[in-house]
């Protein structure tokens, strides 16, 4: 019992950060899977055109969810350095994206909306592995001075 006590002692920020990613990524994911299907499905912009327009708009609600939930205990390097980076990352995420939809529209020839979302998918899986790895190192850097778990101490005595 008290090796599970310590592994979890050891991996339990890491565990909460990894469970509060994923439930931003979730979301992030229904907001980019139903405008893409939107754009390209309903109002026929076409693939590669629906996912610029998906993953931007869904990208702009990650950095939200990421930035104050996610990774709030992590230090704050600047709003506008950490959404330029943000999105320049996710420009690079979203390359895996284009790259699986482009390979399965243009090369495979498939064209049917089942087929595009699965390309989606598994592009989304590859640029999430990315983007977590990228964010920890370049976005939202490690605290420079431990948070505290309890509030400071005020100095005033209490008499007993």
């Amino acid at each position: 019992m008290d090796f599970a006590k310590r592994l979890y002692e050891r991996f339990s920020s890491l565990a909460h950060e990894l469970a509060k990613f994923g439930s931003i990524g979730a979301v992030a994911f229904l907001i980019d899977f139903g405008l893409l299907n939107l754009c390209n499905v309903v109002l026929g912009l076409g693939p590669l055109t629906s996912k610029v327009v998906a993953t931007t708009i869904s990208t702009t609600f990650a950095y939200i969810g990421n930035r104050f939930w996610t990774f709030r205990h992590r230090d704050q390097s600047g709003l506008g350095r950490e959404y330029f980076l943000f999105f320049l990352l996710n420009g690079i995420a979203l390359l895996f994206g284009m790259l699986t939809i482009g390979f399965t529209t243009y090369t495979l020839d498939r064209h049917d909306a089942l087929s595009i979302n699965i390309a989606n998918i598994v592009g989304v899986g590859l640029g999430t592995l990315f983007r977590y790895w990228s964010y920890k190192k370049w976005v939202f850097l490690e605290a420079t001075e431990p948070i505290p778990m309890e509030l400071p101490e005020t100095g005033i005595k209490q008499d007993r």
